[in-house]
């Protein structure tokens, strides 16, 4: 079921310590138990599986149950034991595991939505479960009574899903790539604002609520910090990842990020350092740099006798530029570009060496990373994907000796 790879690492990457492969389909969610050595994972082949570590050093299934449709997502609450299955058909099946986790006894089943359920929170202190899916719609039920207490539909998908317990906001991603906070309450809601910056659909959220940062991955391989708690719109851009940003996670004792792509990329973020906004790109009829005209440009073109210019803008100051005035690229990991990007003839002289000193590492999880969990007290990761494969990997060596001396809030 398991194959153990490596004891503990000795070098500056994510070490693989165990391989756990078992499930027939791909695996939606696989989440790390506090304080054990053990994996919830949920899967499209309509199992979810319990997989403790053994003497041998190998993770066997504790527990395997299978549900009457595939399962999309998970949300597990280790101090009550209690664990909410989000499933392709729209309900939300609620279990109760045992001390032991050898047993686990089914409790309610939540009629949440009509389509897949995407992504799902479980709050203890307001005993909702909140939930999003492929209706378009973010839902909130009681834990207690069963019943739905509110709902609110978008325009597309709703991606994913985070929630702020103290002050029962949730924030939500959808397909066409916005980030909508609302303000939940028993049988109504408020719609606070709407946060507009990707370009793709929205992968993955989260939350930290003690320096109020929402971090945003999506399928324009870029990842947003956006500064709630400053009030002042403030955002940074990280651009790090080949391919669709699918998992994030802040850990708020390192002022780390860690995200994970579809590629099986890592990247691990240092937040804990001056960063700069990237400039918002201008609109320009001509080039303002050299003033020659844009295709579109009709009037200037024929008053010239010239052919109009295609645009592109510069990433360091967000002029509109031709081709021939941004003819130079460079790395500017302060403003968040970690690969090349265009910048115009005047921004690229302006960068030092010093300015392309990279503030994020980057590694290879070697599969398509679908979902990643992380227990910041013991330095653990898990990723899981389409591969049908768990991998447990040991990142101590990556975010800083000090993680392992406290835990991250969620």
């Amino acid at each position: 079921m398991a194959a153990e790879i490596h004891s503990r690492p000795q070098s500056s990457r994510p070490v693989l310590l165990n391989k756990i492969e078992g499930h027939s389909d791909a695996v939606n969610a696989a989440v790390l138990i506090p304080k054990e050595d053990g994996v919830i994972t949920v899967s499209e082949d309509r199992t979810i599986r319990v997989w403790l570590k053994r003497d041998s050093g190998q993770y066997w299934p504790s527990i395997y149950h299978t549900v009457s449709s595939p399962c999309s997502c998970m949300s597990y609450h280790h101090d009550s034991r209690r664990i909410f299955i989000g499933q392709d058909n729209g309900a939300i099946v609620e279990f109760l595991l045992s001390e032991d986790f050898n047993k686990m006894n089914h409790v309610k089943t939540y009629p949440a939505h009509q389509n897949r359920v995407s992504d799902m929170v479980f709050s203890l202190e307001s005993e909702w479960v909140v939930s999003t899916g492929h209706d378009k719609s973010v839902s909130w039920m009681c834990t207690q009574s069963g019943s739905m207490l509110g709902r609110h539909y978008f325009g597309s998908w709703a991606s994913c899903l985070q929630y702020d317990n103290d002050t029962q906001h949730a924030f939500v991603g959808d397909h066409s790539g916005q980030i909508t906070l609302l303000k939940l309450e028993r049988q109504t809601y408020s719609t606070v604002t709407t946060l507009k910056g990707h370009e793709g659909s929205i992968g993955a959220l989260w939350w930290d609520p003690v320096q109020r940062l929402l971090f945003s991955g999506a399928s324009d391989h870029s990842i947003i910090m956006w500064d709630i708690g400053g009030r002042k719109g403030r955002t940074l851009l990280l651009q790090g990842h080949h391919e669709r940003v699918q998992a994030v996670r802040y850990l708020q004792l390192t002022r780390q990020l860690v995200s994970c792509s579809a590629d099986g990329g890592v990247t691990v973020w240092n937040m804990d350092t001056p960063r700069e906004e990237a400039p918002q790109w201008l609109d320009s009829d001509s080039c303002q740099k050299c003033e020659q005209p844009f295709f579109w440009n009709v009037k200037q073109m024929w008053d010239s006798k010239t052919i109009g210019l295609r645009q592109h803008h510069c990433r360091k100051c967000g002029k509109a530029v031709c081709g021939k005035c941004s003819s130079k690229r460079t790395t500017y990991p302060v403003m968040g570009f970690e690969f090349q990007v265009r910048v115009c003839d005047t921004c690229y002289d302006t960068v030092k060496d010093e300015d392309r000193t990279a503030l994020a590492t980057f590694h290879e999880g070697k599969h398509s990373i679908a979902f990643m969990d992380m227990d910041p007290s013991r330095g653990l990761m898990v990723t899981c994907g389409s591969d049908c494969v768990i991998k447990i990997w040991d990142m101590t060596q990556v975010v800083g000796c000090s993680i392992a001396t406290g835990f991250s809030p969620r």
